[in-house]
């Protein structure tokens, strides 16, 4: 069954479900790729390892045992006492706080001849848009790296969250954006803002010259990755809408448009 929503759908950015579906995206946009430019270039995976930190909830129980003490009155000889120690095996919560490894991938066009980079395609992730995070760190890093380089630049932001990656000049608000920077036209980028109730475009990627772009249909790859990964039984309409909160316009659309759904 197919998303209810007409581009990007706004339940995929569950903390549960977006890895998966981060990864499935890079490994569609590589598929895709690779069907047209082929023999000249080809698209591979480049994973990032960083660490996640969650909280896990931990039950401990606490035994207290009998005390003795020793004590002396003022005018008499040494005693002794039992102290008044309750004794319980009432559990206590508590969390500890975990770093667990997270793989993340980009997609990169490379020359067939020489392993030359020529397009970096970046999906960004929540961790890289959390500011401070070291994969946060990171990325901006890469990021410059890559803008001061010949490598064409492309960055798909599906998620409302977090710290958008800076641009020079302000671009109209959206949930959703992409962002092409050509090698030979910065500092000039193109930038794709993206409403809730809009479809996902249809983007160039560029190739080196003479060879012409070539077209990612992203609405049909986020249609194909959300099928394959079976989101449809993972996901309850039902429940509100993901953080962060969605604007008056946004909720009274969403609501409209899954009220069907949720008067089940």
């Amino acid at each position: 069954m197919p998303s209810p929503f007409p581009g990007m759908d706004p339940y995929i950015e569950m903390p549960r479900i977006w890895s998966d579906f981060h990864n499935g995206l890079a490994d569609e946009i590589r598929a895709e790729l690779n069907r047209t430019i082929r023999p000249t270039y080809f698209a591979a995976l480049t994973p990032y390892v960083t660490y996640e930190t969650i909280e896990v909830t931990q039950r401990k129980t606490e035994g207290i045992r009998l005390d003795v003490g020793v004590w002396k009155t003022a005018a008499g000889p040494l005693a002794t006492a039992v102290a008044p120690v309750i004794e319980t095996t009432a559990p206590v919560e508590s969390r500890v706080a975990l770093d667990l490894p997270l793989e993340l991938f980009s997609v990169e066009i490379r020359m067939a001849a020489d392993d030359f980079l020529v397009t970096s395609i970046e999906i960004l992730s929540p961790v890289n848009k959390r500011r401070g995070h070291d994969a946060h760190i990171d990325y901006l890093r890469k990021r410059r790296e890559l803008l001061r380089s010949a490598t064409h630049v492309i960055e798909i932001d599906f998620l409302r969250a977090g710290v958008r990656p800076p641009l020079d000049q302000p671009v109209p608000l959206a949930p959703y954006y992409v962002m092409l920077s050509r090698a030979t036209h910065r500092p000039h980028v193109s930038v794709w803002p993206i409403p809730l109730n809009a479809r996902l475009p249809v983007i160039p990627v560029p190739l080196l010259e003479p060879d012409p772009d070539v077209s990612l249909d992203l609405g049909a790859i986020v249609a194909s990755v959300y099928e394959r990964g079976g989101y449809d039984a993972r996901i309850d309409y039902r429940e509100p809408v993901p953080p962060p909160p969605l604007s008056t316009e946004e909720a009274a659309w969403v609501e409209a448009l899954l009220a069907s759904a949720r008067d089940q």
